[in-house]
């Protein structure tokens, strides 16, 4: 007796809560994946505190920049992190803090995720404007800048 011996309507009802168990324990797999990395972020970077999760990020709190988070997986990103300062003109610790982050979480040189950082935030200005978009090393990098600070954000796209 196997499972084609059952009524339709049986095997109906078991496809369904198979189905239900696998949409319930999906997300849970991901969350624990980006909880792990952040973990692992702040046993590598010195001064790192892990805050509060909420819509599938994580805020992070460290000296050097004013706010900070990490992005969990989506359909279409891998991961995101995503870093502010208050000043127009970022310090040395606050690119050190979105290299190592950048390096750790896209698992790339320390050196090339601070080029890619540095490079976008040196573009900003009156010929290319305060919004720059740009990739380095399969990474797609977002600046923003004005008076009022800074913000950095690193993602990479998901290979389909």
């Amino acid at each position: 007796m196997g499972f084609s011996s059952f009524s339709p309507q049986r095997r109906l009802a078991a496809g369904f809560v198979v189905f239900g168990l696998l949409v319930l324990v999906a997300p849970a797999a991901r969350a624990d994946a980006c909880d792990d990395l952040a973990k692992q972020l702040r046993g590598q970077i010195d001064g790192l505190a892990v805050g509060k999760t909420g819509a599938n990020v994580i805020n992070l709190q460290h000296p050097a920049v004013k706010r900070a988070s990490l992005g969990c997986a989506s359909r279409n990103v891998t991961n995101e992190v995503f870093a502010a300062t208050e000043s127009r003109k970022p310090s040395d610790a606050f690119y050190d803090f979105v290299a190592r982050a950048a390096a750790l979480v896209f698992t790339i040189p320390r050196n090339d995720a601070l080029n890619g950082a540095a490079r976008c935030i040196k573009r900003i200005g009156i010929f290319r404007g305060t919004t720059i978009a740009t990739r380095y090393r399969r990474l797609d990098i977002r600046c923003t800048g004005g008076k009022t600070g800074t913000t950095v954000s690193i993602s990479r796209e998901r290979d389909i």
